[in-house]
């Protein structure tokens, strides 16, 4: 064969391959990529939610837009009681989403076995992301020892829900947001009373005030950093726990009931911002605390600690071995991270945005007040923010759940019976350290 017939079939060759490597190209680049989307349905907060997808379907249409060739799908009416059950069959069958919701149990299992991927690099490189735009607290609730493992996309703090009709009625002023554990206390000792003078008391102070709350308001800590020791016999938690049962013996001995909070018989209740929301709107304004008028402040102060109480989030994070790492990162970034997106949590959902600017806005503060009556006045987004910005998280440890449960019990017994509180706080340490060696 003649050098010149070798080259034209040499050329010919080569046009063929390079004609099947573009609509190879061509088709890959035109190929459906389908992005699977993990969620449940309803509130996270327990409370009624007629807008689960809304803000979700919003996102998939931005998203899908565009990424003409990315399909997102999700499962539709999976409950959040069966959420983590369907998760883990998931993970069993190795078919877990690509981007999902983690909820606040699943967090460290998921995080210490490594079903979740470190964003850490994603977020360093990526020009169009700055981590200060979410509040420090809640950001911190998806890193597990220090690395950033999921991201926030909806929050809610506690807050002291006041019973401003039956403080009125006592000649009592609504206290300032810096209040302390000593303005409580008092309060209470004046508001709990006999009213009918049948000899049993009918009127409290306050309702499901935990010693964990007061913990936290004095600047407490229960655990080191790793999870490795428990310090349950420091002063500042023995100083909570005293006042805890300080304050319910003010009750005598009686059983304080939420019944009795709904029905106005009660000063005071620790709640969830989203409660707040929730209830303080039409139409579910009509079905509580309808017989008393009531707003929101912070937590007493400790007396070292501050205004401080634990704030609850809402987290999504990415598979890490999802094979769709960019895209995944991209509708995590929408979802958590578009100031349209986090103000939709204030339209369709009961609790608040992650992004300072968000919950800030005058656009918050407005969609915030439209289902309240003119004369209720919306929660200050001052103090919305000063309690996210300096609110405290629990610990990221995987056996925190169960140290926390072997605890409980045993300091509910200290609050309620005569043990010494000294002792009976060193023993404790000492069994939750044993636990935690194990």
């Amino acid at each position: 064969m003649s050098r010149k017939k070798k080259t034209i079939i040499t050329g010919i060759i080569l046009c063929i391959i390079i004609f099947s490597f573009t609509v190879y190209k061509i088709r890959e680049n035109n190929k459906t990529i389908v992005l699977e989307f993990g969620m449940f349905v309803g509130s996270n907060w327990d409370v009624a939610n007629a807008n689960s997808y809304t803000i979700i379907d919003e996102a998939i249409d931005i998203f899908e837009k565009e990424h003409p060739n990315v399909r997102v799908h999700y499962y539709s009416g999976i409950l959040k009681e069966d959420y983590s059950e369907w998760m883990s069959e998931k993970m069993l069958l190795g078919e877990m989403p690509d981007v999902f919701m983690v909820l606040a149990n699943d967090f460290n299992q998921f995080a210490s076995i490594g079903n979740l991927k470190d964003l850490s690099n994603l977020m360093e490189k990526d020009d169009t992301f700055h981590e200060e735009e979410y509040y420090q607290t809640v950001l911190d609730t998806g890193k597990y020892y220090g690395k950033q493992y999921a991201l926030p996309y909806e929050t809610v703090p506690t807050l002291m829900f006041v019973n401003k009709t039956l403080l009125e009625k006592e000649g009592i002023d609504l206290p300032e947001i810096n209040w302390t554990w000593d303005d409580l206390y008092a309060i209470c000792s004046k508001i709990t009373k006999d009213t009918n003078d049948d000899g049993i008391l009918d009127q409290f102070g306050v309702y499901n005030y935990e010693w964990t709350q007061a913990v936290y308001a004095n600047d407490g800590e229960l655990f080191d950093t790793d999870g490795h020791s428990a310090d349950f016999s420091n002063e500042k938690v023995e100083q909570a726990i005293r006042f805890v049962k300080k304050i319910n013996e003010l009750n005598q001995g009686q059983n304080v009931t939420q019944q009795d909070f709904d029905n106005g018989k009660v000063a005071f209740m620790p709640l969830l911002f989203s409660d707040y929301r929730t209830y303080k709107t039409y139409p579910y304004k009509i079905k509580k605390y309808t017989n008393f008028q009531w707003d929101c402040i912070t937590l007493p102060a400790g007396e070292q600690g501050n205004n401080t109480s634990e704030v609850n989030t809402l987290l999504m994070g990415i598979n890490s071995k999802t094979k769709e790492t960019e895209l995944s990162w991209e509708f995590l970034k929408l979802l958590t991270y578009d100031k349209d997106i986090q103000l939709d949590i204030f339209r369709y959902s009961q609790g608040a945005s992650v992004l300072k600017k968000v919950t800030e806005s005058e656009a918050a503060e407005s969609i915030l007040q439209e289902d309240m009556e003119e004369s209720e006045k919306v929660i200050d987004s001052k103090l919305l923010s000063q309690v996210l910005e300096e609110g405290i998280i629990t610990p990221k440890f995987p056996k925190y759940s169960d140290a926390m449960a072997l605890a409980e019990g045993e300091i509910n017994e200290m609050i309620k019976g005569d043990n010494n509180i000294d002792s009976s706080l060193k023993i404790l340490q000492r069994s939750i350290n044993r636990y935690l060696a194990q």
